[in-house]
């Protein structure tokens, strides 16, 4: 059995743009879970920031904390879509400086 490099995405997004974003970063990659797409996991979380001198932030005021409610997403894609995708996250993600974490991951259809 073949196995394919996978990395897991997460990033935190305002909950207006969620379902925005899950539907373009699929139209941007292939899926990863046969017979599914469309595939993500979310949940509620708040975030904080201060933005600096020279930021232009969607939300608060340079100088200030920040603390708002968030939706966190969290996805699989292949190594071979991952440019795509971060592509995708960037046109579609309302803020200037998107935090995306791109973890290393194992194909567990080897193990199914």
């Amino acid at each position: 059995m073949s196995t394919k490099e996978l990395f897991k995405v997460c990033l935190n997004i305002p909950e207006e743009y969620a379902d925005a974003l899950m539907d373009a970063v699929t139209a941007a990659m292939d899926p990863v879970c046969p017979n599914y797409d469309r595939v993500f996991m979310t949940y509620r979380v708040t975030g904080t920031w201060r933005a600096l001198p020279g930021a232009r932030p969607y939300n608060g005021a340079v100088g200030e904390t920040t603390v708002a409610e968030e939706l966190r997403i969290e996805f699989m894609v292949a190594e071979s879509d991952l440019p795509a995708v971060m592509r995708t996250v960037r046109e579609v993600h309302p803020y200037e400086e998107p935090a995306v974490e791109v973890i290393s991951a194992n194909d567990w259809s080897a193990w199914l």
